[in-house]
């Protein structure tokens, strides 16, 4: 299950990377603002839903507490990055021109994103970095277990 696990949160780091690719595509793009983000819109909340899968298969998988923990932070993160997108548009009803403030709130929406980049990255590092033994259930961590403590 670790190697899976591991594959996985590899799969959701580039699919993170590819997040920041279509934000910059439609930053750029010459199409209206609504349209141009359609596939940074709709990859995002594949991430979401990535995620959230993610950190129930490492909780099904008993992995260590902080990576449990950590996968959960992902997707709380992917969350708050739909939340802060949500708001900065209900904050721009300008009529076509972005408000001072709508700014200020996307620029969190940058810092969010390299905040779900840099735990991804921990993630992936840490699945890496499993034992075999580290997983309940395997015989290594019950011959560990069963082990007087000195």
């Amino acid at each position: 299950m670790r190697k899976i696990f591991t594959s996985l949160s590899t799969l959701l780091l580039l699919a993170i990377a590819l997040q920041f690719f279509l934000a910059g595509m439609g930053a750029f793009d010459s199409a209206g603002r609504d349209e141009s983000f359609v596939p940074h819109r709709a990859l995002g909340y594949g991430i979401l839903l990535f995620a959230v899968v993610l950190t129930l298969l490492a909780a099904a998988a008993r992995l260590p507490g902080r990576l449990i923990g950590r996968t959960g932070l992902v997707a709380g993160l992917v969350l708050l990055q739909i939340v802060i997108a949500e708001v900065a548009g209900a904050i721009d009803d300008s009529g076509g021109t972005t408000s001072t403030t709508a700014k200020l709130v996307f620029g969190l929406h940058a810092i969010n994103a390299i905040a779900i980049a840099i735990t991804a990255g921990r993630v992936v590092a840490q699945a890496r970095a499993l034992k075999p033994g580290d997983e309940p259930g395997t015989t290594e961590s019950r011959d560990r277990s069963a082990r007087p403590s000195r």
